[in-house]
C-alpha cells in the first residue's frame, strides 16, 4: 500500500500531461464536439466563447479520464476548469502545470490564464502564464 501512493501521485498528472501534450500532436484533424446532453436541472455552460475554445473545452473534458468534470475557455486566453473529486490536493498544481502548457501549445504567443475550481465549484488556484517571460505565476 505504501509503495502505490508515489506512483499514484506522479502517474495521475503525468498521465493527464501526456495525454494533453501527445493527443492532439497524432491528430489528423481537429477534435469534434458532441452537443452536451441536458438535463432540466442543470445546463452546462458554454465550453467556449470562441470555435478553438469550444473544441479546446470540450477536448479537455473528454480526454481527461474523469479528472476535470467541466472546463471553458474564454477570448482563447482563459482557460476555467472544474476538478473531480478523484484529484487529490497535492496533485492540483501539476495538473494546473499541464494544463497550462498544453493550452500553450493551442493557443501560443499570448498570456494565458488558468482557473482551477475544486468539485463544489469553488476557485482554488489560479495560474497566470506569461509568454515573454515563459513563467508561470500560482495564486492560491
Amino acid at each position: 500500500m505504501m509503495f502505490t501512493q508515489p506512483i499514484r501521485r506522479l502517474a495521475m498528472p503525468l498521465l493527464l500531461a501526456l495525454v494533453l501534450l501527445i493527443t492532439p500532436a497524432c491528430s489528423t484533424s481537429a477534435p469534434t464536439v458532441q452537443a452536451p446532453q441536458l438535463s432540466s436541472r442543470y445546463t452546462q455552460i458554454e465550453q467556449g466563447n470562441t470555435p478553438a475554445g469550444q473544441d479546446f473545452g470540450a477536448w479537455i473534458t473528454q480526454t481527461s479520464k474523469g479528472l476535470i468534470t467541466d472546463a471553458y475557455v474564454r477570448d482563447n486566453n482563459k482557460l476555467g476548469v472544474v476538478i473531480s473529486k478523484d484529484v487529490r490536493p497535492n496533485e492540483v498544481r501539476n495538473l494546473t502545470k499541464s494544463l497550462v502548457q498544453g493550452f500553450h501549445k493551442n493557443f501560443p504567443k499570448q498570456d494565458l490564464t488558468v482557473l482551477m475550481y475544486a468539485p463544489d465549484k469553488k476557485l482554488i488556484l489560479t495560474a497566470q502564464y506569461d509568454n515573454k517571460n515563459q513563467q508561470i505565476q500560482y495564486q492560491s
